[in-house]
């Protein structure tokens, strides 16, 4: 299986902007990614970053495959080129929660595409063993890719996993990591001064 983790440091986690600076989201999106490909390594598979840009592979114990169109041409470009002969799962850079465990599911799961749906619509992870299938990843992702599987006549399954479908892109999310991660997003936060905020009622975060 050939699993590919798409991957940037031009301004990553935007939303992410009123709490942390540019270098802090990239600093935090670059231990996103490290918790990715260990866990895809843990799961028994090989990860390859594509990246926009060389650069963006520093530091990471992957190859990489630089490709600077946006998401979905160069998705569909890796699986023009190995969809004919192997699967290929395509995994977020910033699934924080991700475990060995949960993409093993993922993994293991049957399907001509297997799809992890992300909350708002999105598409977090997929797994492709049709070489018919390309991927659409504008707007709500995942209704369009059961919609183009059901097109091409391909069987789909969903894998519903809460360490899949939780993406960080908002505030918000830094509470998910702080209760559920364990790996470097989790020390990242918490080295840079975040933690739990209960005092409203609601699990949020505050900074030191």
């Amino acid at each position: 299986m050939q699993v590919v983790v798409p991957y940037t440091t031009r301004d990553p986690k935007s939303r992410l902007a009123d709490v942390l600076s540019l270098a802090e989201r990239r600093a935090f999106a670059r231990a996103m990614r490290d918790d990715v490909l260990d866990a895809v390594r843990a799961a028994g598979e090989t990860p390859t970053l594509l990246t926009a840009d060389e650069s963006d592979a520093d530091g990471a114990d992957a190859p990489a495959v630089v490709d600077d169109r946006p998401l979905t041409p160069a998705v569909n470009a890796v699986l023009e080129t190995h969809a004919e002969t192997e699967s290929v799962a395509v995994v977020m850079a910033d699934l924080a929660l991700a475990t060995p465990d949960a993409l093993s599911r993922l993994f293991e799961s049957e399907g001509d595409v297997v799809v992890a749906p992300g909350r708002g619509g999105g598409t977090n992870a997929l797994v492709v063993r049709h070489p018919d299938f390309r991927v659409d990843y504008h707007g709500a992702s995942y209704r369009d890719h059961r919609r183009l599987a059901a097109a091409a006549d391909l069987s789909v399954t969903d894998v519903d996993s809460m360490r899949l479908s939780t993406d960080v892109d908002e505030p918000s999310d830094l509470a998910e990591v702080l209760l559920h991660g364990t790996g470097a997003a989790r020390d990242w936060l918490v080295d840079a001064g975040f933690e739990l905020d209960v005092a409203d009622g609601r699990v949020g975060v505050t900074r030191e």
